[in-house]
């Protein structure tokens, strides 16, 4: 099978790495052509995990989407939720027939506010058959170092999901299947906003105490949403899914206790002071939470899901509610 890869930040690298770890040639999409010469050189990307050094004999380098696109049977995008389509708009409608799309977008398109799938059957035609979803819990940083991590696929079709787990499974990544498609891209959007808003509150200088306090009650709000989104896709298999599960539970402790954490550390700067642009500034690196909050927020007034926590960081960061007010909010709907 050959593999493309469309974007080229610090989690397309860690899954770059994965891949030809695991003696996979990869079609590596990458926009800046200077980028492309310096790998090519150095054997390293010079912007994101620099640590990572690849064999040249797996990488087909390219600054043309179209043709990266052309040469793959199965397509990874790894690109930021909020750039996604800029780079899709750059493809012809027909590109994407036949191919299978690993998305490792871990957000919603904030101006359509669609998952991509979702955008895809819209604008590509794509269908839900062909589509598959890797998420976490794992971190770029943690996967350049070698330690080992777990990744979940997700599809409809398990013999398929399987043989795509199979090109990634290494002896620094563990594999788990799953196939509620849907479920775990919301997750993955409702992790960032509650470790955000952990980031905040450790900001605020609230303890651990709190903030343990503050993720149980998320994973609850996470799963009252999924459930109500569930019933509204009418998806009539989610009766038996593990809420509990790594893609679910698992992500969000990770995201929201982690160092690593960009939308943890985005939350910090805002509880301690920062306004959004001068978080966004000195991050350098999108937090996903972000835009997340709004289109949660948007898609919640159609699901009407109890999202106290939700709705308080979506004030706190659109609205310019202070963080101190939205916490004092927050502390009074913990149980």
């Amino acid at each position: 099978m050959q593999i493309g890869i469309i974007g080229s930040g610090s989690w397309a690298t860690a899954l770059a790495k994965i891949l030809t770890d695991n003696g996979n040639t990869i079609h590596w999409w990458i926009r800046n052509t200077t980028t492309i010469g310096y790998i090519e050189k150095r054997k390293h990307n010079p912007h994101y995990l620099s640590s990572v050094y690849f064999d040249q004999s797996k990488l087909r380098l390219s600054d043309n989407i179209a043709s990266v696109v052309s040469e793959s049977d199965a397509i990874v995008i790894a690109v930021p939720s909020a750039y996604v389509i800029e780079a899709l708009d750059l493809l012809p409608k027909g590109a994407l027939q036949g191919k299978k799309i690993i998305s490792a977008v871990k957000g919603i398109l904030p101006t359509v506010n669609l998952l991509l799938n979702q955008y895809l059957l819209e604008q590509f035609a794509v269908p839900l058959s062909d589509y598959f979803a890797v998420l976490g819990p794992c971190h770029a940083e943690e996967v350049a170092s070698e330690k080992l991590s777990y990744l979940s696929f997700s599809g409809l079709d398990v013999a398929t999901v399987t043989s795509i787990a199979a090109l990634f499974k290494t002896e620094y990544v563990n594999t788990v299947i799953n196939t509620d498609v849907y479920g775990v891209q919301y997750a993955a959007v409702l992790k960032n906003i509650y470790a955000l808003g952990a980031g905040i509150g450790h900001g605020l200088e609230y303890g651990d105490n709190f903030l343990s306090v503050y993720i149980a009650n998320s994973a609850d709000e996470m799963v009252r949403f999924l459930k109500k989104m569930a019933v509204a896709l009418e998806n009539n298999d989610n009766t038996s899914i593990n809420y509990a599960a790594s893609v679910y539970l698992g992500d969000l402790l990770v995201t929201c206790y982690s160092l690593y954490s960009r939308n943890r550390t985005f939350g910090n700067m805002i509880g301690k002071g920062y306004s959004v642009k001068a978080a966004k500034l000195e991050l350098s690196m999108v937090a996903e939470g972000y835009n997340a909050a709004k289109c949660i927020y948007e898609l919640n007034k159609s699901v009407q899901s109890d999202m106290p926590i939700a709705s308080t960081i979506y004030e706190i960061l659109w609205e310019q509610l202070p963080a101190e007010d939205g916490f004092k909010k927050i502390e009074g709907f913990l149980i």
